[in-house]
């Protein structure tokens, strides 16, 4: 038997139970601890006031997060200093029309960029009350995004307003104005107008059920989301000590947002002391990176909450309005 094969037989060695006998341990009241008891929350009762439950909310994680975000827009509001939402239509879909609009009409935000898709949503609310096809049955014939009216009206104001000089969210609103739609209250882009608040849509051609419509004005639907955009830059460029919301755009406001901020920059704006929020029931990548972290590396804080908007949304202004109203 050779050597090396005499030793792959022998017994290994059995490995010794470790002891714990001499253990070290620390003291409790030393050792470094993440939650504290007063971060807790409260017990809930019946006919809390929105002061009380959120008063109540525990100081950990999300709810800190909420709360910071609230102050801050808070702050930003009271000094003066711009707060400006990024929005996917979802926040129209789910109802949150409305409270934007009223946020506008009251001066809290200084601005609303939207994807194209809020166009459609916001303007079949204000016509008719209603919007949201089923997809499905309607691809299936062909008929999906064809609603004569939706086409013809956007369209119509889109190549109207741009050859007037205005930009498609302008253009839009000051339509909806004129029309006196019969559910106008509900519209941001009737609000924005209205008030003289810019609101800037940023479109990605094709995107949109207008976009199949032979009304489509390729050159107007350009030339007006151009405009927008160095709308929106100007209005970032003055966004130091100020908050940008991104609320449930996981890729063209994020990616908007991050080259108005650019441009802001490259022409001599430093747009530091910034506070971004994204808002969505997922965390996706660009806001995480092109909301989130890269604009505020340079000073500021990024946050997160996740959720869905139609609770999130309106929790984070009433904590805002509330952190308004201890200051007033």
């Amino acid at each position: 038997m050779t050597r090396r094969r005499a030793r792959a037989l022998r017994p290994r060695r059995a490995i010794a139970p470790i002891d714990p006998s001499r253990v070290r341990t620390v003291a409790l009241a030393r050792r470094p601890s993440k939650v504290l008891a007063a971060a807790l929350g409260r017990p809930v009762r019946a006919g809390l006031t929105v002061r009380g439950l959120l008063d109540g909310l525990p100081d950990i994680l999300a709810a800190h997060e909420l709360r910071e975000a609230a102050f801050r827009i808070a702050r930003a509001v009271r000094r003066g200093r711009p707060v400006v939402l990024g929005m996917g239509a979802h926040v129209i879909k789910v109802g949150l029309g409305p409270l934007v609009a009223d946020l506008i009409a009251r001066g809290r935000l200084a601005a609303v960029a939207m994807n194209g898709a809020c166009l459609i949503h916001d303007f079949e609310l204000a016509w008719g009350g209603r919007t949201s096809e089923d997809v499905g049955p309607g691809l299936d014939r062909g008929t999906f995004g064809m609603a004569h009216e939706t086409g013809a009206f956007l369209n119509q104001a889109i190549r109207d307003g741009v050859g007037q000089g205005l930009g498609l969210g302008e253009a839009v609103g000051r339509a909806m104005l004129r029309e006196r739609l019969p559910f106008g209250r509900t519209s941001i882009l009737a609000a924005a107008a209205r008030m003289g608040v810019p609101a800037t849509v940023h479109v990605a051609v094709g995107t949109d059920i207008i976009h199949m419509h032979p009304s489509a004005d390729g050159a107007a639907v350009g030339a007006g989301s151009l405009r927008d955009f160095h709308l929106l830059a100007g209005v970032v460029a003055r966004l130091a000590g100020g908050v940008y919301l991104n609320l449930g755009s996981a890729v063209v406001l994020p990616e908007v947002f991050v080259k108005a901020l650019n441009l802001a920059r490259n022409l001599g704006h430093p747009v530091r002391d910034l506070t971004t929020v994204d808002m969505d029931f997922h965390r996706h990548y660009r806001p995480s990176v092109n909301v989130v972290a890269r604009p505020t590396a340079a000073g500021g804080r990024g946050i997160q909450l996740t959720g869905h908007h139609e609770i999130m949304v309106p929790l984070l202004w009433a904590a805002a309005e509330e952190a308004l109203a201890r200051r007033g």
